[in-house]
């Protein structure tokens, strides 16, 4: 037998033994790994592997076994060796792999094997069909030959028949299972009525279902014209809303199209800006409408970056399918979703209602109470009283209440509805006061369904006014409650702050003893009181023996000043004949000071939570009280900052005793006296003692000692007895004996409080 005859044999038996042997396999995995086994055998090389076709994704896949699984591996099909031979159709040997520009070297540097010669032939039919590439790698002697080439050729042409059937078998059983998995996920969506739930399903099923890297459902809200969802796999449980019409999403809702595109930069309708803020990167996207039964369209669905290429036909129409078959699930559970909410803002807002309110049945039976009516009632669960009959909710002293109940719940005209305003009921150990409203509940049909009885609970606010009434006029008291809450918030006001003081408060305690002197503060407390609310005031409280009141806080007016003026008039006038009475039992009279100043102010309620006040507090305040512990310095019982005399709207008799810069501030103020309410006995000859006083003050500013000396002189001999002109004699002797600065303007700086 010739040489040639042998081979020829030889290669029929190897075909024979091919086409036995795939007879044999089952499936793909076993026919690749049977025509592997055999190429590596027949060519005596080092490795074999069998590329096929995937049509859709553009790429040539091989299956490699690794234990009990199977790894794919991937490659474009027009990428190294195999694919120039699929792209060609043609046979390859390539005796030095790293010198033909063909060869794609990446793969051994990440497989770490050293491909030295290759082997590579189409895996066609007999009639031409290509189903991928047969490659052979690294012959162990010698090189690869034409008749390598040959036999290679002819094993993989005889075993593409087998490989050709087993494909088509596995995508039928693919697609049967897909089918399968695709019903059975139909099936277990429509039984899903939470639209989170629901929407959570879709987007996980559809990103699975497309081998996607994300997917996102977007519903129509016709009331705003919005497209929203709530979830978006890959993107964590964020909320987005958009226009209906913008960007892809809105061209796909307002078309009802379709839009497939492979690269989303290159399409002028994406929108950037997504990817900006969440840091993802949208290569591919697959955007279809949701339609209901009635073929309009209810949202978008929107799947991004297919793995491993662009979405194709077919994932267009397994979306569409899909969607089409949740959408009535989808609309089935979006309205429960609104009826839910509706339902949870019915009962927030019933609540969080700050009055109480009970509901009852048309047998006059207890529905509802919310969490005001419970805390009225003493109950920590309204499932205490629900069923119970209004006869046995409300007895004893609250019985009439019952009645009230039964009458709006039997009254023919359903319109009927009482109140009762500041009624007492009594609950556990305490009676509450509270303005009752009984209305009847109508159905949309405007038939009687039962009965609602409305509670505001005005304990506190007759307390909290009864508190106020010490504090200010009752009637100031009774407006504060009306206002907004924000003027017991914090709020800047210009008003007019009051301190008054009790002078050589020390040596009268001593006088007195304890009892008397809280007998003492009293009696003058209450004089002090009645001065502030005379004239509109707000006392914002007593420290120690001194008191602060407030005018033009909470409420302006626009003689604050003149009427914060006229209740220090009031003190001292009051303080005369509280001291007459005082003297004429033998006791120590009572010196008073006061300070005014004007000033924005800060007001509200500040402390803790456990203890607050309504107070005021800033510069204004502080400059007020420094003011006042300058009486006894210039011999004053009233005394007023340049900002109240600038504020005053009426004439008062005044003096400018001072600019003075007062412990711990900066800037001088003006200081003048009051003297409108002395009398010839406390201050004699008041008219010419200012005429002197006045007149000194202007040679004092004007470093003119002798002279200035000459008129406070005067002055003291028209009233021995004034301080101030006393205090100016011997401020004039020390700045003769020290002059002041060239600049000086007439400013004295306290060293003490």
């Amino acid at each position: 037998m010739s040489g040639k005859s042998k081979h020829t044999e030889q290669t029929t038996a190897l075909l024979l033994e091919v086409a036995n042997r795939m007879a044999g396999c089952v499936t793909l995995d076993e026919a690749l790994h049977t025509l592997v086994d055999l190429a590596t055998t027949y060519l005596d090389c080092e490795r074999a592997t069998i590329f096929i076709h995937d049509k859709q994704k553009g790429e040539l896949y091989s299956r490699v076994a690794q234990g009990d699984l199977t790894r794919e591996i991937r490659i474009l099909d027009h990428s190294g060796v195999a694919g120039w031979v699929f792209r060609h159709n043609e046979e390859l040997i390539v005796h030095d792999a790293y010198v033909d520009e063909r060869f794609n070297q990446k793969v051994d540097q990440h497989t770490g094997f050293t491909t030295k010669n290759i082997l590579c032939t189409p895996l066609r039919t007999v009639r031409g069909e290509i189903l991928g590439v047969c490659q052979a790698l690294n012959k162990h002697k010698g090189r690869f030959t034409k008749r390598d080439l040959a036999l290679f050729t002819a094993m993989s042409q005889q075993a593409a028949l087998a490989c050709q059937s087993r494909m088509v078998l596995e995508e039928m059983n693919k697609a049967r299972e897909q089918e399968l998995a695709f019903m059975e996920v139909v099936s277990e969506l429509q039984g899903e009525i939470k639209l989170g739930r629901l929407l959570q399903k879709v987007i996980s099923n559809i990103t699975h279902m497309l081998e996607a890297e994300r997917s996102t459902l977007f519903i129509n809200d016709p009331k705003s014209n919005e497209l929203y969802t709530e979830i978006g796999e890959g993107l964590g449980k964020v909320s987005i809303r958009l226009p209906n019409h913008l960007g892809i999403a809105g061209t796909v809702f307002t078309s009802g199209e379709t839009v497939n595109i492979p690269h989303a930069y290159a399409d002028l309708r994406f929108n950037a800006s997504f990817d900006k803020q969440t840091g993802f990167f949208t290569r591919s996207m697959l955007c279809t409408p949701v339609r209901n039964k009635f073929g309009t369209v209810i949202g978008v669905t929107q799947v991004l970056n297919k793995k491993g290429g662009p979405f194709t036909e077919e994932d267009e129409a397994r979306l569409v399918a899909f969607t089409s078959q949740i959408a009535m699930s989808l609309e089935n559970a979006k309205l429960f979703d609104d009826v839910q909410a509706l339902k949870n803002y019915n009962e927030s807002m019933l609540h969080s209602m700050s009055n109480g309110v009970i509901t009852f049945n048309e047998e006059g039976e207890v529905v509802t109470c919310n969490g005001a009516g419970c805390r009225l009632l003493e109950l920590n669960d309204e499932s205490l009283i629900v069923k119970k009959p209004a006869t046995e909710l409300f007895t004893g002293k609250n019985k009439w209440l019952a009645a009230k109940v039964l009458k709006v719940q039997n009254c023919a005209d359903n319109t009927f509805s009482e109140s009762v305003m500041d009624a007492n009921l009594d609950f556990g150990k305490e009676t509450k006061a509270v303005n009752v409203t009984l209305l009847p509940l109508l159905s949309e049909k405007q038939e009687r369904i039962g009965s609602m009885v409305v509670f505001e609970d005005i304990s506190s606010e007759k307390r909290m006014k009864s508190t106020m009434s010490r504090y200010m006029d009752a009637d100031l008291a009774d407006k504060l409650l009306k206002e907004d809450s924000e003027k017991l918030g914090g709020v800047n006001s210009l008003a007019t702050v009051l301190f008054s003081d009790i002078r050589s408060f020390t040596t009268l305690t001593e006088e007195l003893g304890a009892e008397g002197t809280v007998s003492l503060l009293n009696e003058y407390f209450t004089m002090m009181v009645e001065c502030v609310q005379a004239e509109g005031g707000m006392l914002d409280k007593f420290i120690g023996d001194a008191t602060m009141a407030l005018f033009g806080a909470p409420f302006a007016h626009e003689d604050d000043a003149d009427r914060a003026l006229r209740a220090a008039i009031k003190m001292m006038t009051g303080i005369r004949t509280f001291n007459e009475m005082r003297m004429a039992k033998g006791y120590m009279a009572v010196e008073h000071g006061v300070g005014l100043n004007t000033d924005l102010i800060v007001t509200g309620n500040i402390g803790s939570p456990k203890r607050m006040d309504y107070t005021a507090i800033g510069d204004g305040v502080n400059l007020a009280s420094r003011i006042e512990s300058l009486c006894k310095q210039y011999g004053a019982h009233i005394l007023l900052s340049e900002f109240t005399l600038k504020a005053l709207k009426a004439t008062y008799r005044t003096r400018f005793v001072d600019k003075v810069v007062v412990k711990g501030k900066s800037e001088p103020v003006g200081v003048y006296e009051v003297l409108d309410y002395h009398t010839e006995e406390s201050f004699p000859h008041a008219l010419e003692v200012l005429g002197f006083f006045n007149a000194g003050m202007e040679y004092y500013l004007a470093q003119e000692w002798e002279k200035a000396i000459g008129q406070f002189n005067e002055a003291l001999k028209a009233n021995p007895n004034d301080v101030a002109s006393t205090l100016y004699i011997d401020r004039c002797g020390h700045f003769q004996a020290n002059p002041p600065p060239t600049d000086w303007q007439g400013v004295w700086v306290m060293t003490s409080k």
